[in-house]
């Protein structure tokens, strides 16, 4: 390797590395921020904390390693053309091109690095981050009563309007409902206020409840009397509930039975769950067609159907040659029936809407493995020459043109991603979009930089206005006049 390849490939580390560990650095912290109400209150020790962020990181790589690349790229070209020293090297006979070339070799050796991680360790981690955060979520359930949702808690769904005091003891407007072994939900208390009572370290939860009342239905063992909802209730100025929190608080943070999420698998797996969705989603739209036709009646026809019988005039209409009675009956069956099939069809919508989006899902996830490593090589190409043309290093204009550019690139991608989802646009052109359009900016970037012109070429916006206006008599040429 040349002293001068060394030169610019010694910077560029120096930069990157330090720009990818505070880039870094900042999204963990806002990881922290953001799953902070999953952590507080569980009373987890360091090693699971730093566990958890531990496997959250490699989730960020995507977002950070690009936004790493288009900055570095634009703070050491940048800096190279300040000081100057981008003008000694074309008086030597070395180009832009050749100045890039050990960078090129750099950083396609970072995207295929970026590959293998998207494609092995991103998964990985992904596995082991969700089952944490599913078996944290066990935790200590009486610190999760959230205000205005019902929260599931033992053998009670408990909603609140709200918390108050020290330390949220206090709630007021709370509704239960208890769950039975056999999946019913029979019993609802209600009152107006509640308190929590007890240790956040006690396997035994006290809910004190006061005024309130008890409503409880009763299952006949007649069926004909269930069609009335008999059921009891009765009025309570205190009432205490017991839950017991043995079993939610045994939880086991090993436990990885969670396998079937989209970003724990790798390609060949991802290849492997998307032809059997749609091999399967094929079968039972197939089918569905098969019933709807079946349940027009169309297939029963000729059984009931004889040639012989009289023909009935168009105008006439059908139920003209049946008594009110009879008319009556075969219009309320043929509305039962439509309004029957009508509401079979919004439920089976409904289902293949969701099948439709989960098959979209894992080829966003397929294509976005490969878009990592092409987006390294783009923005490379962006901001290596952005930062040659602007001519301007450090740390104040590269970032906030490289902030710009990047959020520009990952807002089109997030809008294309969750249009893709519903499949308003194909996965495919919604995950490689934002990298398609950054494309032409990097060959358009790259050209007039290696051109020694400037960001944009205004002569040929103000040239044919100058024309325009010298024919129209508004404009003088100076030249012409002297």
């Amino acid at each position: 390797m040349k002293i001068l390849d060394r030169y610019i490939l010694t910077s560029f580390l120096k930069t990157f590395f330090s720009v990818f560990i505070i880039l870094m650095f900042i999204f963990v912290l806002q990881t922290i921020w953001l799953y902070i109400g999953e952590l507080a209150g569980k009373d987890l020790d360091v090693e699971v904390i730093m566990k958890f962020l531990l496997y959250f990181s490699p989730k960020l790589v995507p977002l950070v390693l690009p936004l790493t690349i288009l900055l570095t790229s634009i703070m050491t070209f940048g800096t190279f053309a300040e000081n100057y020293e981008f003008a000694a090297m074309k008086s030597s006979g070395i180009s832009l091109q050749r100045a890039m070339r050990s960078l090129t070799f750099f950083i396609l050796f970072v995207s295929l690095v970026a590959f293998f991680f998207a494609n092995n360790v991103i998964p990985a981690a992904e596995f082991k981050s969700i089952n944490l955060r599913k078996n944290i979520a066990q935790l200590k359930p009486a610190m999760a009563i959230t205000e205005g949702v019902f929260n599931d808690i033992g053998t009670f769904n408990i909603k609140v309007e709200d918390k108050s005091g020290e330390n949220d003891q206090y709630l007021t407007d709370v509704i239960i409902h208890q769950k039975t072994s056999n999946g019913g939900n029979y019993t609802v208390i209600k009152a107006k206020e509640g308190e929590l009572a007890g240790s956040t370290d006690s396997d035994v939860l006290s809910l004190i409840l006061k005024e309130g009342n008890y409503y409880d239905e009763i299952q006949p063992s007649d069926y004909e009397k269930r069609k009335k909802k008999p059921f009891t209730k009765s009025y309570f100025d205190e009432y205490v509930i017991n839950i017991d929190l043995s079993d939610f608080n045994n939880v086991d943070l090993e436990d990885e039975s969670t396998t079937s999420y989209h970003g724990m698998l790798k390609i060949s797996e991802l290849d492997e769950s998307i032809d059997s969705f749609s091999v399967s989603y094929n079968t039972r739209m197939d089918q569905f067609r098969k019933d709807m036709y079946r349940r027009t009646g169309v297939t029963t026809l000729s059984t009931n159907f004889r040639p012989r019988d009289t023909v009935i005039a168009f105008e006439e209409g059908l139920l003209s040659h049946f008594n009110t009675y009879d008319g009556a009956q075969i219009t309320n069956l043929a509305l039962g029936t439509i309004n029957s099939a009508v509401a079979h069809l919004a439920m089976k919508e409904q289902e293949f809407r969701v099948n439709i989006k989960q098959i979209n899902k894992f080829e966003i996830a397929l294509h976005e493995k490969y878009v990592l490593a092409v987006a390294c090589i783009v923005l490379f190409f962006v901001g290596a020459p952005l930062g040659a043309i602007i001519r301007k290093g450090g740390i104040g204009l590269p970032i906030v043109v490289a902030i710009l550019l990047f959020l520009t690139y990952h807002f089109i991608g997030i809008f294309a991603k969750n249009s893709a989802e519903d499949g308003s646009v194909s996965a495919f052109v919604a995950t490689w979009l934002s990298t398609w359009i950054m494309l032409p900016l990097g060959i358009y970037l790259t050209y007039r930089a290696t051109t020694d012109q400037g960001l944009f070429a205004f002569d040929n916006f103000i040239e044919p206005l100058k024309k325009l206006f010298k024919k129209a008599g508004l404009f003088k040429d100076k030249s012409k006049t002297e």
